[in-house]
């Protein structure tokens, strides 16, 4: 039997920790407010225009950058919400959603050994991208209630090697959403060190309490070094999908484009051309979004601080880090975890997959999700205070 090989860069990463806790709690038949998938339909709007479109038999290949139709969209909305006068053609660049939006980004602008910073607690891709790539990352950790950098620590982290720094606002996991003076801070390191930004702003429109989401892109001397990726999935409640897009200059979506060709060549046509018409007809739909999202948020933290979990007050997004340090419980966030899926029925994610390998931050942590509907999000709150 001739001896196997596993390339070195799949060593420094496991499966996704997420997705396992879904496996987890289907197999004991626990409530899943791990992954962040609505388990409540996607606006009729928007499926109607996908069933529209292939009985119009837009069921081709698209252009591989993404339709024009939606590519206008995007850049329409663009100029709308945040001023930014995009050319759809050289600019934008539709993709398999913003997981594979980051990964075209880390692979078209990084070289091996290039420092790329991150701030923790981080979404769980960015490890397995920076190994794929074959960035170096160097962590700045995002400390207290507020989740707040220090800037005397993300001063040190920037040096001559490094390439980019990722922001994701709002955040996964924490729910923080960045100020525009800490924007404004990261955007003059960035400058003074001559280093790209790639932003991740897929919850751009999921924020509570008078929260803004300023994109960095939009900061003076920042466009021409900003890839900002976003999506349909998280807004339109259609994760299935499938449908991300990057912005960003033209040198920098020449390159975004080429490596975006040979990793899945295109999105879905006819999905694409759904999510055209519902950019065009969602300036209505985005308050009625933050809305029904802020009624799941307060059905969630008012169940988990009655139960005992110590939690901030997501500004943005749909997760709640939860401490569970007073609850007496004497494993770390994995077994802790593993013991809510299995003796109480509620599925979260251990806190410590957020956070740098073999660091021991977040193991006192949970992240749970509140996008579900509020019947699973009542009776995930009814296991959690009965256990």
């Amino acid at each position: 039997m001739p001896r196997a090989h596993v390339a070195r860069r799949t060593s420094v990463f496991s499966e996704s920790v997420i997705r396992e806790m879904t496996r987890l709690a289907m197999l004991h038949g626990a409530m899943n407010l791990a992954q962040g998938y609505p388990d409540f339909p996607a606006p009729a709007f928007i499926k109607q225009a996908a069933v529209d479109a292939i009985n119009a038999d837009i069921n081709q290949y698209a252009i591989t950058w993404g339709s024009p139709r939606l590519r206008r969209a995007i850049a329409d909305k663009a100029r709308r919400f945040y001023g930014l006068d995009l050319d759809p053609d050289r600019e934008v660049t539709v993709t398999c959603g913003a997981t594979e939006a980051m990964m075209c980004a880390m692979l078209a602008v990084v070289e091996e050994g290039d420092e790329v910073i991150v701030f923790e607690p981080f979404y769980e891709n960015y490890v397995p991208d920076a190994a794929m790539s074959g960035a170096k990352l160097v962590f700045v950790t995002l400390r207290g209630e507020g989740f707040s950098f220090d800037p005397d620590e993300l001063r040190r982290a920037f040096s001559p090697r490094t390439r980019a720094i990722i922001v994701n606002t709002p955040n996964n996991p924490s729910g923080k959403v960045f100020t525009r003076t800490e924007l404004q801070q990261i955007a003059d390191l960035c400058q003074e060190f001559d280093t790209l930004c790639i932003t991740d702003e897929i919850y751009e429109h999921i924020l509570y309490d008078h929260h803004e989401h300023v994109p960095m892109a939009t900061l003076p001397g920042m466009y021409e070094r900003t890839i900002t990726i976003s999506g349909l999935s998280k807004t339109f409640s259609v994760t299935g999908w499938r449908l991300g897009y990057l912005i960003a200059p033209p040198r920098l979506s020449d390159a975004l484009r080429k490596v975006h060709d040979f990793l899945t060549v295109g999105a879905p046509a006819p999905l694409q051309e759904a999510a055209a018409v519902a950019i065009e007809q969602a300036d209505s739909y985005y308050p009625e979004l933050r809305t029904m999202y802020a009624d799941k948020r307060a059905i969630l933290l008012d169940a988990l601080r009655r139960a005992g979990f110590a939690c901030h007050q997501p500004e943005g997004a749909y997760y709640i880090m939860a401490d569970f340090s007073a609850l007496g419980f004497d494993g770390d966030d994995t077994a802790f975890a593993h013991h809510l899926i299995r003796d109480i029925g509620v599925a979260p994610v251990p806190g410590s997959s957020f956070y740098r390998p073999g660091s021991g931050a977040g193991s006192r942590m949970i992240r749970f999700t509140f996008s579900k509907s509020e019947e699973t999000l009542r009776e995930a709150a009814r296991r959690l205070l009965s256990r």
